[in-house]
């Protein structure tokens, strides 16, 4: 298996996104924000059509997409809470949007494929250095305000009369989450982002983690759905995204479990 450089190449890829979605997905589940991968996810999706259409990479639209929204989400994030029938407008007309750019594509059927179910083994390993330069800025900004979003996370009202500025933080997290969400497309495709973004934090949480631990388990957890999902796609010559989803849904439904005889 590791004889071929694109399965090389491909496990890099996803310890590179198992890497930012383990810490990002952490705090994206323990500030009760898991619809912003999700919808972020949907909003880079026509970001990453358009660039194509344009000729340009599709990494570099979803990301500048994802991440510009992510702030947008950040700043209107008090007026937006509740309005499910606006994000469902804005994400149905962004989707509509992406449908649209890969309508005029020359090879639409194929572009399509690959943005919303992912083409993990298409990666090139020139695109292993952005990915990379993208993963530990990623993370590097993740740390210098993991105090405070921590803080903000858990106790906001006290962080706020702390001098804390809440706005400020969200800002800069979402456009995290974005970048984060773009990596993990790679992998997954813009429908499945949820599934590794979100599933190995939700797990380390509910296993009773603490934040630096949690994290960690979140990161292994992330990187073992999607390694595994590598290694039985070449098995099974199954999509490593349908894989990496089933485990991803495993892992969860087993961290419920084990909570569950806790408490008993």
């Amino acid at each position: 298996m590791f004889a071929y450089e694109f399965m090389r190449t491909a496990f890099v890829a996803a310890f590179l996104a198992a890497f930012v979605c383990g810490p990002v997905g952490w705090f994206l589940v323990l500030r009760g924000q898991s619809f912003a991968s999700h919808a972020l996810s949907h909003v880079g999706f026509a970001g990453a059509a358009a660039a194509l259409l344009w000729g340009q990479p599709a990494l570099l639209g979803f990301g500048l997409s994802a991440v510009v929204s992510g702030m947008g989400m950040g700043v209107a994030s008090d007026r937006v809470v509740g309005r499910d029938v606006m994000i469902g407008l804005v994400l149905s007309l962004a989707m509509g949007t992406g449908a649209l750019c890969l309508h005029f594509l020359t090879r639409s059927a194929g572009a399509a494929t690959a943005l919303l179910f992912g083409d993990i083994l298409g990666i090139s390993p020139s695109s292993l250095y952005w990915l990379a330069a993208l993963a530990v800025g990623c993370v590097a900004a993740l740390a210098v305000i993991s105090r405070p979003l921590l803080f903000a996370s858990l106790q906001p009202e006290v962080a706020e009369a702390r001098g804390v500025n809440l706005r400020l933080l969200d800002v800069l997290f979402l456009a995290l989450v974005g970048i984060a969400s773009a990596m993990c497309s790679q992998i997954t495709g813009v429908l499945l982002v949820f599934t590794l973004m979100v599933a190995p934090a939700a797990a380390s949480l509910r296993l009773g983690f603490g934040p630096m631990s949690g994290m960690g388990v979140a990161f292994c957890l992330a990187l073992i759905e999607a390694w595994g999902g590598l290694y039985l796609s070449w098995l099974t010559d199954c999509p490593a995204s349908f894989w990496i989803a089933l485990l991803g849904s495993v892992v969860f439904a087993s961290a419920n479990g084990v909570a569950h005889l806790r408490g008993r």
